[in-house]
């Protein structure tokens, strides 16, 4: 997962569109999703959140089905997305016409990068608040569930701006219609290094830690929407186009 054209000087947070040909394929994809189904549960963010609901990644399939069957969830995050992309793609259909009853929002991490510039960690928690107003105005009767970025070990000057964003992200939360699920504690020590077997390769999790993150929002959606239904509605899962190709 590669930070493309994430740090941005502009007084406002620019929309960025898809950043290959994938993507656009996959915008497309995504469009298709929002109209078929029952969504009550919309998963925003990049990769880490895509591979959990992923046709490419059925171990993490399985456990998505596993945890959020009845709550008709459906992922719409997609790799290499900074804030600016997850904002031209809200901005262009993607959240239009669905009125989930909550939001789950992870964004940032591509905005830092692995080779992070001056600027980046503004620039996330700017692309993160971005998100929360334009999510707030499509679909008004939600309730967010704001997560701070992950720590991320590829890069400890990464890290160091993940920590300086999320300073800032965290104080967006009001505690009503934006609720913080904060669980780094749980994936990494006070330092921000991951524990072991939380992640794959220093930034994408495990399926250990898709279990944390599952463990942790599980009782707040069931506060807020109660207990699964036996039948499940969301959309099918979609998957990165090109894996399928092969």
């Amino acid at each position: 997962m590669t930070a493309l054209a994430a740090c941005s000087a502009d007084a406002e947070h620019a929309a960025f569109p898809p950043w290959n040909e994938t993507g656009k394929i996959a915008h497309q994809q995504l469009l298709e999703k929002a109209k078929s189904g029952k969504i009550d549960v919309y998963f925003m963010g990049d990769s880490i959140t895509r591979r959990w609901g992923a046709l490419d990644y059925p171990d993490f399939l399985a456990h998505w089905k596993k945890s959020f069957h009845g709550w008709n969830a459906a992922d719409f995050g997609w790799g290499g997305d900074s804030t600016h992309n997850m904002l031209w793609r809200i901005q262009n259909g993607e959240l239009d016409g669905i009125h989930p009853k909550v939001v789950v929002l992870l964004a940032g991490t591509n905005n830092i990068g692995d080779k992070p510039r001056p600027g980046c960690a503004e620039d996330a928690a700017e692309g993160v608040k971005a998100l929360l107003d334009i999510i707030q105005a499509k679909a008004p009767e939600a309730t967010i569930i704001l997560l701070p970025i992950f720590p991320r070990n590829d890069n400890p000057e990464s890290n160091k701006m993940v920590a300086a964003a999320n300073e800032r992200i965290v104080t967006f939360a009001d505690g009503k219609k934006i609720r913080l699920l904060n669980i780094n504690d749980q994936l990494a020590d006070k330092d921000g290094k991951l524990f072991e077997g939380m992640t794959v390769d220093n930034l994408h999790l495990s399926l250990k830690g898709y279990e944390v993150w599952a463990k942790n929002l599980k009782p707040i959606l069931t506060e807020l929407l109660g207990e699964p239904a036996a039948e499940d509605h969301a959309p099918a899962p979609t998957g990165d186009p090109s894996a399928l190709k092969k």
